[in-house]
């Protein structure tokens, strides 16, 4: 039987667009033309210039001849430059690739290469590791150096000699103000390219499409609780997950972005404190920094700022400095294939009255989808089916919905089995409690499977934070000929503390089952990524040795 709403009402110009974050700048400049849209030390740029400098990108990429389908590789801090190249760069039709500034000249050969990058933009404080990677790559892209006019007060290291054929602000420059950006042609079309860590092997490409980057916009003003004129601080690199979509973001409510070169206790204090910042994102180790800062670095706030983290949950300790200091922490959870963070924990109003042990416990947890995402689920990836939610049987962290990736650049296989039975597979190990919240326990990779028991990594981490000298922790696995395989602890202890390998055995005994306590303990500096993640796989190398 036909459907009496399918005939004469196709979408046209008039009622269908494609969405795109790229509308939200220009509506920000139509609306609030002066109010600051970007902060960087003693620079800033209302939303009339932020627009119109994304323009002058835009324009001067397609004078480049650079155009829809082409790659724009940038190696920036957080800076102005960065926040241009995120709405420039695909107003030119292109596609912004990000690296990792921590990254080796070899890696960033790969990237350059299989991005098949046209144009590469290029902070001077990285020339020389790019200069070493051009050498060692196929690619022979036109190369811009960024100048950071801000860069003597706050960057790490050194400025390198310039290595592009033009430096940034003459590019821009070149530019017309008036550019006539258009809308992807199709909401599908690819607008970032970001490598996964690539931990085993060559990193893989996450395409990211303007619908997706469109509605994490919506959802992170949503769930980070963004109101009108929120003012935003750069501590998250923008180079991780797009910065989870935040550069985008701000243009929704018309907010301040406030940039930060390098992440200390002093300058972030100071911005909080003189720009009235509202919202920042970060790893634990930036909530480490801000609560164990000297005390004459700390500075007092009248505002409330949410700190939102998506790694692990954050200790109770930590949790309750960060209170004490003013900031109110949300706990996310998300991949790179997921445009970032996708699952927030939905602080209910009624978990306030519980004690310490159950409010730590409720906090443990991942929680629930995302606006934005369709389905989220904990499933059997041999059966496709749900587990139980039973808060104890363990399946695969599985998502479904328009912030999912398109898929892995040139790698098809790798796409299918990521996205094998219309689900996206995390490779995340979990649990669904009978109220829809998801908990992690592990990587699939991670679990320790000791005389036929599966022991979470994660659940034994917990314990050892519980120590009170324990600062960062790690727990891999080590080969035994009895049992398969034991827990060994990696762990750093607060400065001044002191503890035993045996004491810390006990300790983990007092609180877990004893073939889950760790073998062995290892007192060392845990190995992160730039995210602040923790690199286990150099860690499970290491164990091989003990």
């Amino acid at each position: 039987m036909a459907n009496i709403f399918d005939i004469g009402l196709d979408r046209n110009a008039a009622n269908f667009q494609p969405l795109t974050p790229l509308s939200l700048l220009e509506r920000a400049a139509r609306a609030y033309p002066d109010h600051p849209a970007v902060i960087h030390g003693t620079s800033k740029l209302s939303y009339r210039d932020f627009y119109r400098r994304s323009r002058m990108l835009a324009s001067a990429l397609a004078q480049k001849g650079v155009g829809r389908g082409d790659t724009v590789t940038v190696m920036l801090s957080n800076t102005p430059a960065m926040l241009e190249a995120h709405f420039g760069v695909p107003m030119a039709g292109a596609v912004l690739h990000s690296l990792n500034t921590r990254l080796d000249a070899a890696i960033i050969a790969f990237q350059l290469d299989h991005a098949e990058t046209r144009l590469l933009i290029v902070d001077r404080e990285f020339a020389a590791v790019v200069g070493e990677a051009l050498e060692l790559a196929s690619v022979d892209p036109v190369v811009i150096d960024y100048d950071d006019p801000e860069y003597p007060d706050d960057a790490p290291y050194s400025k390198g000699e310039p290595i592009g054929s033009l430096d940034y602000e003459t590019f821009v420059q070149s530019g017309d103000a008036d550019f006539a950006w258009t809308m992807p042609a199709d909401e599908w079309d690819a607008i970032a390219l970001n490598y996964t860590s690539g931990t085993t092997g060559n990193p893989k490409g996450v395409v990211y499409h303007h619908r997706g980057a469109a509605l994490m916009a919506y959802a992170n003003t949503i769930h980070a609780q963004m109101g009108k004129h929120c003012v935003y601080l750069w501590t998250l690199p923008m180079f991780h997950c797009n910065g989870w979509c935040f550069p985008w973001t701000l243009a929704m409510q018309a907010g301040t972005h406030v940039c930060l070169r390098w992440v200390r206790a002093k300058a972030m204090y100071d911005a909080i404190a003189e720009h009235g910042v509202t919202h920042l994102c970060g790893a634990p180790i930036v909530m480490a920094t801000l609560i164990d800062a000297p005390e004459e670095q700390k500075r007092s706030f009248a505002q409330a700022v949410t700190f939102s983290t998506a790694a692990a949950p954050p200790p109770e300790p930590v949790l309750a400095g960060m209170a004490e200091a003013g900031f109110t922490v949300t706990h996310l959870y998300g991949l790179t294939e997921t445009y970032g963070p996708a699952v927030v924990n939905e602080w209910k109003g009624e978990w306030d009255g519980l004690d310490s042990a159950a409010a730590t416990a409720k906090k443990a947890r991942q929680g629930v989808r995302y606006a934005a995402l369709e389905e989220l689920a904990v499933m059997d990836p041999a059966t496709m089916q749900p587990v139980p939610a039973d808060g104890a049987t363990i399946g695969e962290v599985m998502f479904r919905g328009n912030i999912v990736m398109k898929g892995y650049l040139k790698n098809r296989e790798a796409t299918e089995e990521a996205l094998a039975g219309g689900w996206f597979h995390s490779g995340d190990l979990g649990v669904m409690h009978p109220d829809g919240y998801i908990q992690l326990k592990d990587r699939s990779k991670d679990i320790i499977i000791s005389g036929g028991e599966n022991i979470s990594s994660i659940e034994v981490e917990d314990a050892l934070y519980k120590h009170p000298a324990v600062a960062s922790c790690a727990v891999v696995a080590k080969a035994d000929d009895k049992w398969g395989e034991t827990p060994v602890a990696y762990v750093e202890l607060k400065p001044g503390r002191t503890a035993s390998e045996a004491e810390i055995i006990d300790h983990c005994r007092s609180l877990l089952a004893r073939f889950k306590c760790p073998s062995k303990v290892v007192f060392a500096g845990i190995p992160k990524t730039s995210t602040g993640k923790i690199q286990k796989f150099r860690l499970r190398e290491e164990a091989k040795s003990l």
